[in-house]
């Protein structure tokens, strides 16, 4: 077994947005599960936090100092559903920094797996505004900065949280640096990420939005990643692979009507390892959603425990469902790889 890298910060537990289901007790209920488990061949260690300007190449200054000012007065409400307390500035400057901390050690080759652990999470977060629970983009600053050094020249993201992650979409929606994959529930919250849209300018085609109906479950979701993530994968050839790791499609959580289960997000998480080493890229977790904490707590552990595994083998097979199929089909011309039986 290799050491998969666990970043986290007690400012974590600081953001209290209060009677909320985005709460301090979801990073308790991870760490205690992994508390239970001993932390099998995981690094875990405290995360540094971004710098204005890792924050500023994403965000636009003003929404920088809007959060800061807010917490700096004790916290407040952004939105309805979208909160501060005084604690909220310190924990989101971790919360992107954890990220961006992961994706430099993972390329820097000290690690070829990890998480950030921490909250708030960040997907909603759009250039200029908090939204949707979140107040920073971490793992859009955590791209930027790595492509921003010189450390990558292209990085695949991969949402599976089952809201769309509007803000990351947004973010790189002009770009060819980011191949931004979401699948997610349709409709639902933001109301975002139809299949057309598909990035605009020199990021046409680099932006794929997989909705999937209420009730999708582990078969579809395995299958969109074995037989759509991975061979456009392979096309693109990321430098480093990251996922924006929700685990609200989970069939307990209260938030959305999924199906998925903790083995569906192991599946996942297997065709991602594989990918990964045979790219010779790093793959990072970066945490997002998930709301019921039995389910929220399994569903990691599970996920760190694949991690920690070396990666499958060539006997390990996902079938392709029908609705990966479809999908291919219809994203053929763009991506030759998927024009392959």
């Amino acid at each position: 077994m290799s050491q998969v890298l666990y970043l986290g910060h007690p400012s974590s537990l600081e953001h209290d947005p209060g009677p909320h289901p985005e709460r301090p007790a979801r990073i308790t209920a991870i760490e205690r599960e992994l508390d239970r488990e001993g932390w099998p061949g995981l690094d875990r260690e405290d995360s540094s936090a971004a710098s204005r300007a890792q924050l500023e190449a994403v965000h636009r200054a003003a929404h920088v100092d809007s959060i800061e000012r807010l917490s700096a007065q004790g916290g407040g409400t952004i939105d309805a559903d979208t909160a501060t307390s005084a604690g909220s500035y310190r924990a989101a400057l971790h919360a992107a920094g954890g990220a961006v901390e992961l994706a430099a050690r993972l390329l820097s080759g000290e690690h070829e797996r990890g998480i950030s652990a921490h909250r708030p999470p960040g997907h909603h977060a759009e250039a200029g505004a908090a939204m949707g629970f979140c107040l920073f983009n971490n793992v859009a600053v955590a791209a930027r900065d790595a492509l921003d050094r010189g450390a990558a020249e292209r990085v695949l993201i991969l949402d599976w949280d089952i809201h769309h992650g509007n803000g990351t979409n947004d973010i790189f929606h002009d770009s060819d640096q980011v191949l931004y994959v979401s699948i997610h529930g349709w409709p639902l919250y933001p109301g975002s990420g139809p299949f057309e849209d598909r990035g605009a300018g020199p990021g046409e085609g680099y932006t794929i939005n997989l909705p999937v109906a209420h009730g999708t479950g582990d078969d579809v979701y395995a299958s969109l990643v074995e037989h759509v993530v991975v061979p456009v994968a392979r096309e693109y050839r990321p430098d480093l692979i990251l996922v924006s790791a929700g685990f609200d499609a989970h069939r307990a959580d209260p938030l959305a009507a999924g199906a998925v289960t903790e083995m569906g997000f192991v599946a996942m998480t297997r065709s991602l390892h594989r990918l990964a080493a045979e790219l010779g890229v790093g793959l990072g977790l970066v945490l997002e959603g998930g709301y019921d904490l039995g389910a929220l707590a399994a569903s990691v552990a599970v996920v760190l425990r694949e991690l920690v595994k070396p990666p499958p083998d060539s006997g390990w097979e996902v079938a392709r469902h029908p609705a990966a199929s479809a999908v291919r089909g219809r994203l053929a011309e763009r991506w030759s790889a998927l024009a392959r039986s």
